[in-house]
């Protein structure tokens, strides 16, 4: 099965860097010696073995997305399951990308009418203050030039987890049947004890599914906080699931700077036990232990 997702936006506004952190596992300390897309660059990755993504990164200077609007128009904008439209958040050229992007709309309305729809707004670490105000500005400015379009709008950086919880949302959204999985985990939960299991795929360490019923609104809305809640008393993390993949994903890369190669980790701690292992040949199984009996 695939399906066709659209990464557009204005060019330099980060699309290729986050594509090669996801899906390319390279660190976000590298992604300045990336160039800029001419173009389209299609690529077709592999994600749980049957789903393959048909990943189209459209280069975003002006002559490429006026060809996008017009010669290429069915091209673009035929078959496509998602489209993710990122915005620089300090972009000097805010009302030209906004154009671009009600165009791109209308091409998705005319040849994709059911296509989900995910606004990226990026570079978030740049905003030194009022970054939560700044934030729901823009996703309230993005809100009201898509009408009556349901969209999700996420606040990212490739410098921390927000990228991840975009991500994660996005993929969410094209695996078949993943509240079937969710439950078969809440089931796998409850017979070993486990506080919570985490499924995540094998390559690019984004979250498929959780056991955990109060985690999936998290999968399935946008962000309406860049704040981390940290609440007291027993409450877990709500970034939790994104941070782990960002860990896991520079733990790996860490292991492969010494020629090493991961395979699993398990972590034994006075209040929890975590073990991370293979599951299946295209996923990875994080079970969360809080029992003290358990081990």
């Amino acid at each position: 099965m695939k399906k066709k997702v659209l990464l557009m936006g204005a060019s330099g506004s980060g699309k290729t860097s986050m594509r090669s952190i996801i899906f390319s596992n390279n660190p976000a300390s590298l992604t300045s010696r990336l160039g800029a897309t001419i173009d389209v660059e299609q690529n077709h990755v592999r994600f749980l073995g049957d789903l393959i993504l048909n990943l189209w990164d459209c280069g975003g200077q002006d002559a490429f997305m006026d060809s996008y609007l017009t010669a290429q128009r069915a091209t673009i904008f035929q078959h496509v399951g998602v489209l993710i439209y990122v915005f620089d958040v300090e972009s000097r050229e805010m009302d030209k990308d906004l154009d671009y992007y009600r165009d791109c709309l209308e091409g998705l309305r005319q040849f994709s009418p059911e296509a989900a729809v995910f606004l990226l707004i990026h570079k978030m670490d740049l905003v030194r203050q009022a970054r939560q105000e700044t934030f729901d500005a823009k996703k309230e400015e993005l809100q009201g030039v898509s009408g009556d379009l349901n969209l999700s709008v996420f606040g990212t950086s490739i410098y921390d987890e927000s990228l991840y919880k975009a991500w994660s949302n996005i993929v969410h959204t094209l695996i078949p049947n993943a509240n079937i999985l969710s439950k078969h985990l809440a089931t796998f939960a409850q017979a070993c004890s486990a506080t919570e299991v985490i499924l995540f795929e094998r390559t690019t360490f984004l979250v498929i599914a959780t056991s955990s019923s109060t985690s999936q609104p998290a999968l399935s809305s946008d962000s309406d906080s860049l704040e981390a809640e940290n609440p007291a008393t027993g409450s877990l993390d709500p970034t939790r699931y994104e941070r782990t993949s960002e860990l896991i994903k520079s733990f790996k890369h860490s292991c492969s700077r010494v020629r090493g190669e991961f395979h699993s980790l398990e972590m034994e701690l006075w209040d929890f036990t975590a073990v991370l292992d293979e599951m299946t040949r295209n996923t990875y199984v994080l079970i969360i232990v809080h029992d003290p009996t358990i081990g």
